[in-house]
């Protein structure tokens, strides 16, 4: 099973075309989706409009290589490691999760698009990359459905309470979830299952990536650009347009300390 390609098994009944041909209909999904989001809540106008405020508010102006410094930092912390998250189990779902889907979706357009006919070999490397991928994103992605989102965790909802905004993450779950299952039953010959699972895999996908403006899905691309905008921002004393940190108060006892707090 980890060592097999299942795009390749498949395109006996699918074609390699064809399923190159979905691929590129799921990015353009994804781009008409974010596009759509943008222009409804006018995310790129606030992001300008706060960005111009933010630079005349400024202190000092930031130089070339400050700039660079402060980008390079978000990307490294903020972006590729999470770290406004802080060290808790939070943090651990979100990365496994995240490089969950990088390695799934990568792997994917690999073997989709350069080892999708059963005539060609496959290097190894890429079924297991893609069987590990759809493995992370399901402990990652279901770590965070049970126990992790804050209205279960803090606020006593039941897990299977579902709202719009969870339309990305259980697509998410479903995409890998049903991949794993559908090569399961390829590599065990059971045929007529494989089939079935490699259309609800297909669905899955079609939800995921067409569903873009209705889910968070576009906010992976929001989230990068908020943190450099915060990273300036306080960098060049701006501040993101909010008031100086106050002096520390007083101390009046343990106050909320009196409870470990809950990292959300």
């Amino acid at each position: 099973m980890l060592f097999n390609n299942p795009f390749a098994e498949i395109s006996v009944l699918v074609s390699p075309q064809l399923m190159q041909v979905f691929v590129i209909f799921m990015i353009l999904m994804v781009i008409l989706g974010t596009l759509l989001d943008v222009i409804n809540k006018k995310n790129v106008k606030y992001f300008f409009k706060n960005a111009k405020k933010a630079k005349q508010n400024a202190e000092r102006e930031l130089s070339g290589s400050e700039k660079a410094s402060v980008i390079f930092k978000t990307i490294s912390s903020d972006i590729l490691t999470t770290s406004e998250l802080g060290a808790g189990k939070r943090r651990m779902a979100h990365l496994l999760g995240m490089y969950g889907t990088i390695l799934f979706w990568v792997s994917s357009v690999v073997m989709i698009f350069c080892y999708s006919s059963i005539s060609l070999d496959t290097p190894i490397v890429w079924p297991i990359l893609w069987h590990i991928g759809a493995f992370m994103t399901c402990i990652g992605g279901f770590w965070f459905w049970l126990f992790l989102r804050v209205d279960v965790y803090a606020e006593a909802y039941p897990w299977y309470r579902i709202i719009q905004a969870d339309l990305f993450i259980l697509s998410l779950l479903a995409s890998a979830l049903l991949g794993i299952i559908w090569s399961f039953f390829q590599s065990i010959a059971i045929y007529g299952l494989d089939n079935l699972f490699f259309i609800l895999f297909a669905l899955s996908n079609i939800v995921l990536f067409g569903g873009v403006y209705w889910s968070k899905f576009a906010h992976m691309f929001y989230k990068p650009g908020a943190a450099m905008q915060k990273n300036l921002a306080e960098a060049d004393g701006s501040m993101d347009n909010l008031p100086p940190p106050a002096d520390a108060p007083e101390q009046f006892g343990l106050g909320i300390k009196r409870e470990a707090p809950k990292h959300y």
